[in-house]
């Protein structure tokens, strides 16, 4: 597995290549504003590593994977997000993965959202 990919829009991002409104930023994983939201908060968790998607996982992802689940809760609540939330990996593209690096949505707000 690439640490990270060129021609990646999320590793560009990562890289600070492309600008973003983080949200969480550590050693593994960057956190930031989807710029086209589907709820009053729609936040992306992307691993720094260039992973395709949770197809190409080994167990040598577990532990960022793990953060990212944990963190989730942690970033919704200091977003306002009070009263549940949904969390979705798409995965390849009839999962609906539109960016191909994993990456997990997370969606919060008032109803009723645009989609999902």
């Amino acid at each position: 597995m690439n640490s990270a990919d060129p021609h990646c829009i999320f590793c560009k991002i990562v890289a600070g290549q492309i600008p973003a409104k983080k949200v969480h930023e550590d050693d593994a994983i960057v956190a930031f504003h989807d710029i086209n939201p589907w709820a009053p908060v729609h936040i992306l968790l992307v691993p720094k590593q260039h992973i395709v998607s949770m197809a190409d996982v080994r167990p040598e992802h577990q532990d960022v994977l793990g953060r990212m689940m944990v963190l989730v809760p942690q970033l919704m609540r200091g977003l306002g997000v009070t009263d549940g939330f949904r969390q979705v990996i798409n995965t390849g593209r009839d999962g609906g993965q539109e960016v191909m690096h994993l990456h997990m949505h997370a969606f919060g707000g008032p109803r009723p959202w645009k989609r999902g």
